[in-house]
């Protein structure tokens, strides 16, 4: 066993006793609740490993208990308001083909695929798309502490000359999209991954059409939390 594997034993075993001090009473607990435990949880394991490579067995330990410090305070912050974002998005979006969900990190993450947002090898906002982002301009003004993070991807077709500018752009026009409906621009990070980032097979029609996607994650930052 290397040195490296008995830092993450070691670690692994407090990780492990926080992890269930951190779960244990889920079953009592509100809503809010069991996401700030799921978050220490979460946030145990993550600080065992850096700990342990940087640290040792006492920097596993360290970086288990700061993780879960972490973590819980990153499931506070999936607050009742990202709750009921996360609801009305989820009702603004039945039948697009847009996706709704709540990330381990406790984002709420839409995730757009090009039929739904855009047409093929084009940035322009789709009709389907801009009727979802009018509901979602009004729930991001609401709740002017989030974050926003959009990412545009493609899918391996065409070279990187067109498809890491193509990327860009699209997350760019989404974010123009709610910027033109009141949210501030000073809330927003674009990013454009290009075809780096797949999330099915491009060898398939099906799965090039998954891979042509924009992601947008909403996420209260930590800070709010402590104030």
């Amino acid at each position: 066993m290397t040195r490296l594997d008995t830092r993450l034993t070691r670690g692994l075993t407090v990780t492990t006793l926080v992890a269930a001090l951190a779960l244990s009473g889920c079953a009592n607990m509100s809503e809010t609740q069991q996401d700030s435990a799921k978050g220490a949880g979460i946030g145990a394991v993550a600080g065992v490993l850096l700990g342990a490579a940087t640290g040792g067995s006492k920097g596993a330990a360290k970086g288990a208990v700061i993780g879960a410090g972490a973590g819980a305070l990153g499931g506070y912050i999936w607050s009742t308001r990202m709750q009921e974002q996360k609801r009305q998005m989820e009702a603004a979006t039945a039948g697009t083909g847009i996706g709704v969900s709540q990330t381990a990190d406790n984002r709420l993450k839409l995730d757009v695929p090009a039929d739904a947002g855009f047409a093929v090898g084009r940035s322009t906002v789709s009709p389907t798309l801009q009727g979802v982002l009018n509901q979602f301009a009004g729930t991001l003004n609401a709740n002017p502490v989030t974050a926003i993070a959009i990412v545009g991807h493609t899918d391996s077709t065409g070279s990187d000359a067109v498809n890491n500018p193509l990327s860009f752009d699209r997350a760019n026009a989404t974010r123009d999209y709610l910027v033109a409906r009141g949210v501030s621009a000073a809330r927003f990070a674009t990013d454009g991954r290009g075809s780096r980032e797949p999330i099915a097979d491009n060898g398939t029609a099906a799965g090039r059409a998954a891979n042509r996607r924009v992601e947008i994650y909403v996420a209260e930052p930590a800070q709010t939390a402590a104030r």
